[in-house]
């Protein structure tokens, strides 16, 4: 199974950088969008009329977050929201069950505006964490990817010492990273490859893609129980469109 994440950073704005073509020709059996930023009446036709099944979760403020996921193999159930409802506003996340596991899609907080909205990413940070060991309970296995807006380790961006104080590498966001691994979560990109200069974000500023100037702030982490089924883990840097580029796993 072939799972795929991508912040689109606007699902109608993307789609005049060629998205459709990625969209209908990319071979991938689950395919979870973030930062659609748009309404159920806005869905371009030729997504929404697209066969496979597709759910959507929108941010009550208009043209802002959004999750999407499209999936060939149709879920058992699917959740919009984590378990704190302080949270399921903005459009988030999705949770689809299927038999032998749980995905979540999820579009987490950016902490960059000020401290308020730092303190609701850490808020979020902790709910979902106690969201993601609640369906571990279940037995099956749990998948949770997305832009989770922190890079982990100075490898993880290309300027670490300037940006201790920025939000997005702050010890206190970079802790619940931590936490998250020290609880046996696993960074599935990090188990095929360890090597600097592999990013997934870049600002839109100063020509940093071209220089790779980025930060690597998606990710797909799963539960060590299924550590054994991980086949493979990529990001496709080369695929444009959106200051973020496309990452996923190979799972079986």
């Amino acid at each position: 199974m072939k799972i795929v994440s991508w912040n689109v950073n606007g699902l109608r704005a993307i789609m005049n950088k060629g998205f459709f073509d990625f969209f209908s020709k990319t071979n991938y059996d689950i395919l979870c969008l973030q930062e659609t930023k748009l309404q159920s009446e806005q869905i371009p036709p030729e997504i929404k009329n697209a066969s496979i099944h597709q759910y959507w979760n929108f941010a009550e403020k208009k043209g802002y977050s959004g999750v999407a996921i499209f999936t060939k193999e149709k879920p058992l159930s699917i959740t919009n929201g984590i378990d704190n409802n302080t949270y399921n506003h903005e459009g988030r996340t999705i949770i689809a069950e299927y038999d032998n596991f749980y995905l979540i899609n999820c579009y987490f907080p950016n902490g960059q505006m000020n401290n308020e909205r730092l303190q609701f990413k850490l808020g979020f940070y902790e709910s979902m964490f106690s969201t993601l060991e609640r369906l571990r309970k279940s037995g099956k296995g749990i998948i949770v990817l997305g832009d989770f807006n922190t890079a982990h380790k100075e490898i993880d961006l290309k300027n670490p010492k300037e940006n201790e104080n920025t939000s997005g590498f702050l010890p206190i966001e970079r802790a619940w990273l931590d936490k998250l691994m020290n609880n046996g979560w696993v960074d599935t990109f990090r188990e095929f490859d360890k090597s600097p200069e592999q990013y997934t974000w870049w600002t839109y500023r100063f020509g940093a893609r071209k220089r790779n100037i980025g930060w690597r702030i998606d990710y797909v982490f799963i539960n060590n129980e299924i550590r054994k089924h991980l086949k493979n883990a990529f990001i496709w840097q080369n695929i444009q469109g959106s200051d973020h580029c496309p990452l996923g796993i190979d799972i079986f």
